[in-house]
């Protein structure tokens, strides 16, 4: 088979990228797009400015206030957003069928032969990077590779902005620089126990005993193996079929009765049973996320049969409380989800999706 040419486009901070393009007294300044403070809001976006004070998405905006006392919060504008987002993926598509939204400011395209004739992936890049500055007013960071894996790590290197390739030649001695965190699925608790045993870099994995890299990792096993390699052989698939769906609540008020608490939970299963509905498919495993008031979050999981139905995927839901201290302690934001999804066949369901990719930061290799 051929080499692919795979890019991966990233946006820029983009939120706060698009608010500081619409407000340009806000040029220059540490932006969070997101929540009040007062009302338990969250980040949604930091600029760059902000991040230099430590400010990141995800991260309660009262905390985010007290790294940076200049913030400038700036309330989510999300139909803004997806707006801005359509234009940018008329210019892939206009590249090349093959494009895999991830979101709405990152996405795969392979372009390995692609309607501009361009021979060279990086050549297609900067093009695509130019043609989004000029219809947007808004920078992205790509990376060029042969595959999925290695196209996303190096979109990441030299935000913002950035253009990072590598190119085949390149690979192994791209891999030998990769913490052990660039492996998809390897997140802070797992890194921890993969370092516990003595696998500390990505190329560490390739030389691990399989059965200490069991006991870390489990069924990732071969997955894991196979990336350290720098072998990715997913296909870039336009409109990919989500992998799950969740829903969560974060409450201006800790929450500690337990019926009101179940009936958060079992409202938001069913909200996650209409939406398999809708798209006429399944899931076999329901979750819950708990976060108590001085911020412990746990999650629970329970797989079963492929089901969506509402009730069904509402009872499991609420079982899964019994397993946390909910009613016994403030809860402050619930969640519940569906995942494992599959279409309900006859002759049994195929899997739905793929595994997510960390956002990191690396050397840079050649242009291809």
């Amino acid at each position: 088979m051929a080499t692919r040419r795979i890019l991966h486009i990233d946006m820029d901070a983009f939120y706060a990228s698009v608010e500081q393009r619409d407000r340009p007294e806000l040029r220059g300044k540490p932006v969070a797009v997101g929540g009040a403070p007062e009302s338990r809001g969250v980040v949604a976006a930091a600029s760059y400015e902000a991040r230099t004070f430590g400010v990141r998405s995800a991260m309660p905006m009262s905390r985010a206030v007290r790294l940076c006392p200049e913030l400038v919060i700036v309330p989510s504008d999300f139909a803004k957003y997806r707006s801005v987002s359509s234009r940018i993926f008329v210019l892939y598509r206009e590249v090349t069928p093959l494009v895999e939204p991830l979101s709405l400011d990152e996405a795969y395209l392979d372009v390995t032969e692609n309607a501009w004739g361009e021979p060279l992936a990086v050549e297609v890049a900067k093009r695509l990077k130019a043609e989004i500055r000029e219809t947007t007013g808004l920078t992205a960071s790509a990376g060029v590779a042969p595959n999925k894996f290695l196209a996303k790590i190096a979109s990441g290197w030299r935000k913002p902005d950035g253009l990072t390739v590598v190119a085949p030649e390149r690979i192994e001695s791209f891999l030998q620089q990769l913490p052990v965190e660039a492996l998809w699925g390897v997140g802070p608790a797992t890194a921890k126990r993969l370092r516990e045993r003595g696998i500390q870099k990505l190329v560490d994995v390739r030389t691990a005993d399989p059965e200490v890299l069991r006991a870390a990792v489990g069924s990732m096993t071969e997955w894991l193996q196979k990336l350290a390699a720098g072998e990715d052989d997913r296909a870039v698939v336009p409109n990919r079929p989500s992998k799950s769906s969740s829903s969560e609540c974060t409450y201006p008020e800790d929450i500690t009765d337990l019926g009101r608490i179940r009936d958060e939970i079992a409202g938001m299963a069913r909200d996650n049973a209409q939406w398999l509905g809708r798209r006429q498919i399944v899931a076999r495993t329901v979750t819950i996320k708990v976060r108590y008031g001085d911020f412990t979050t746990i999650t629970r999981s329970h797989s079963d049969r492929p089901t969506s139905d509402p009730d069904e995927i509402a009872r499991r839901a609420v079982a899964l409380l019994e397993k946390t201290e909910a009613g016994q302690r403030p809860v402050r934001l619930l969640g519940a989800g569906v995942h494992n999804l599959e279409m309900p066949s006859e002759e049994g369901a195929r899997p739905a999706g793929d595994p997510e990719s960390p956002q990191l930061k690396f050397e840079p290799a050649s242009d291809w």
